[in-house]
C-alpha cells in the first residue's frame, strides 16, 4: 500500500530537518557560544516548504519512490546551513557579503512552487515526448540567450548571465540543459535503431556508420561553441557528457563514449591552444602551486584556498562553525564544497557524496523500471546529468579535473540552478510514480468472465 511509504517518507523528511535543524544550532553554538535567534523561524520556514511539496507528491504521485524528496530535502538544509555559516564569518573578501541565507530561503520557495506545478500540471511526463524538436529548440535559445547584445552580462569573465529588471541575473544555460536531455530522450527514441547499426570494425571497437555522425558532431560544435563564445566549459561539458550517455544508454555502444571522449579533448586542447581563458584554466589544473598564478586575476588563489581548507579539515574536520572558510573566494558559490569539507571533514564529505549517489541511484532504478523507451531514456539521462554536474564540481574543487564554473546542486547560493534542479526533481518524481504503478487490475467479476470466454 502507498500509504504505509508515505507515512515512512514523512518520518525521514521530518528526520532531515531535525538533521539540519542540529547542524543550525551547532554553527551557532560554536561561533556565539548561543543558539541562533533565527533557528526556529528557519526551522519552522524549511519544515514548512518541505511539508507543503510532500503532500503535493502524497496527491499527485502517490507511487513515487519515497527517498528521492527526504534526500534533497537534506542536502538543501545544509546548503542552507553552511551559506548562514559563510554569511556570519568575518571576512575580508568583497565576495563575503554576498552569501545570504534568507535569499536562499526564498529560492527555496520558489523551487519548491516550481517543484509543485510541475506534479500537478504534468500528470503524464509521456506528453514532453511529443515536445521532442520544441524543447530542442527552446534549449538552443536558452543556451545562447546570453550572448544576445543588451541582453547578456559578462561576470567574473563568463558570458553565461541575462539580466532581468527587477529580479536580477538569471543563468538560462541551468534550464537549458532541461530542455535538451527531453530533446535528446525524444530523439534518441525514434533514431535508436539508426544508430546501433554498426559499420567497420576498428581493433576491438564496431565503429558506427559515417553518416550517421551528424548528431554526435552537431552536439560537440554547439558544445565546442558554447566553450569558446561564453567562455563556459562547465555546460559545454555537461552538455555533450550527458548526450553520449544517453546515446550510450540508447545503443548500447561503447563506441559513442569512445568516438565522444576523443571529439571532446580534441576539442578542448584546439580550444586550450587558441583561446587564453581556456589555456589558463589548464594552467592553474597543471600547476596549481605556481606563485605567479597564486597572485594573477583568476589564477590558482581559489583553488589553492580550497585544497588548503579541505587538508586543514582533515578526516573529521574542525567541527561546524570553526573553520576558516571565510579564506576561500566565493565559498558560498563555486566552492561551497570545499568550505564544508574544512568542516565536516573527509567523513563527512563521503556521507554528503553518499546522499547524492543515493539520489542517482533512486533515479537510475526508476529507469530501469520504466516501462516505455521514452522514460527510460529520460530519467537515466536526468539521473546522469545530476551525477555529471557532481562530479565535474567535485573534481574540479579536488583539483581531479580544470575547474569549470558549475555549481554544487542544491547547496550552492544561486536561484537558477536551484530552481533547474527542483524541476529535475519533479520530473524524477513524476516518473517515478508512472513506473511504480500496479498495472490496473484484471476483471474479478465471474460473469463477465464467463461472456468474455464466450
Amino acid at each position: 500500500m502507498p500509504a504505509k511509504r508515505r507515512v515512512a517518507q514523512l518520518l525521514m523528511l521530518a528526520l532531515a530537518v531535525v538533521v539540519v535543524m542540529g547542524a543550525y544550532a551547532n554553527v551557532g553554538l560554536a561561533m556565539d557560544e548561543k543558539i541562533p535567534s533565527g533557528m526556529l523561524t528557519y526551522g519552522l520556514s524549511l519544515g514548512g516548504l518541505m511539508l507543503a511539496a510532500y503532500l503535493v507528491l502524497a496527491k499527485f504521485a502517490p507511487w513515487a519512490d519515497p527517498l528521492i524528496l527526504p534526500l534533497v530535502t537534506l542536502v538543501n538544509g545544509l546548503g542552507l546551513v553552511m551559506i548562514y555559516r559563510l554569511s556570519e564569518a568575518d571576512s575580508g573578501l568583497p565576495s563575503a557579503k554576498l552569501a545570504s541565507p534568507n535569499t536562499q530561503l526564498l529560492w527555496t520557495l520558489i523551487g519548491i512552487v516550481l517543484f509543485s506545478a510541475t506534479l500537478i500540471f504534468l500528470r503524464d511526463h509521456r506528453a514532453l515526448q511529443r515536445l521532442t524538436y520544441t524543447a530542442g529548440a527552446a534549449g538552443l535559445f536558452l543556451l545562447v540567450s546570453p550572448l544576445i547584445p543588451g541582453l547578456g552580462q559578462e561576470i567574473n569573465g563568463a558570458r553565461i548571465w541575462i539580466g532581468i529588471p527587477g529580479v536580477g541575473q538569471i543563468q538560462p544555460a541551468e534550464f537549458a540543459k532541461l530542455a535538451l536531455v527531453i530533446f535528446f530522450a525524444g530523439y534518441l527514441v525514434a533514431k535508436r535503431d539508426v544508430l546501433a547499426l554498426a559499420g567497420r570494425r576498428l581493433l576491438f571497437i564496431d565503429l558506427p556508420r559515417a553518416r550517421d555522425l551528424g548528431p554526435v558532431l552537431i552536439t560537440w560544435g554547439v558544445s565546442l561553441g558554447v566553450l569558446v563564445m561564453q567562455k563556459d566549459l562547465g555546460s559545454s561539458l555537461l552538455l555533450f557528457g550527458t548526450f553520449i550517455a544517453m546515446l550510450y544508454i540508447a545503443t548500447q555502444r561503447i563506441s559513442w563514449v569512445i568516438i565522444g571522449i576523443l571529439l571532446f579533448v580534441g576539442g578542448a586542447v584546439l580550444a586550450g591552444l587558441v583561446f587564453d581563458h581556456v589555456q589558463q584554466r589548464f594552467e592553474v589544473f597543471l600547476n596549481p602551486g605556481d606563485p605567479e598564478l597564486f597572485v594573477k586575476i583568476g589564477g590558482s588563489e581559489q583553488l589553492m584556498q580550497g585544497l588548503f581548507a579541505m587538508g586543514s579539515g582533515g578526516i573529521l574536520g574542525t567541527g561546524l562553525g570553526q573553520g576558516h572558510p571565510d579564506l576561500i573566494p566565493l565559498a558560498f558559490s563555486d566552492f561551497i564544497f570545499a568550505a564544508t569539507g574544512e568542516e565536516i571533514g573527509l567523513t563527512g564529505l563521503m556521507a554528503l557524496l553518499m546522499v547524492y549517489a543515493l539520489i542517482v541511484e533512486r533515479g537510475l532504478r526508476t529507469s530501469i523500471a520504466a516501462r516505455d523507451p521514452f522514460t527510460k531514456l529520460l530519467a537515466g539521462g536526468l539521473s546522469f546529468l545530476l551525477a555529471w554536474q557532481v562530479f565535474i564540481i567535485v573534481g574540479g574543487v579536488t583539483n581531479l579535473i580544470p575547474l569549470t564554473g558549475l555549481v554544487t546542486p542544491f547547496m550552492s547560493q544561486g536561484g537558477s540552478a536551484l530552481l533547474a534542479n527542483w524541476i529535475l526533481i519533479a520530473l524524477l518524481v513524476r516518473m517515478s510514480d508512472a513506473a511504480r504503478r500496479p498495472p490496473p487490475q484484471a476483471i474479478q467479476d465471474e460473469g463477465l468472465t464467463q461472456v468474455f470466454q464466450r
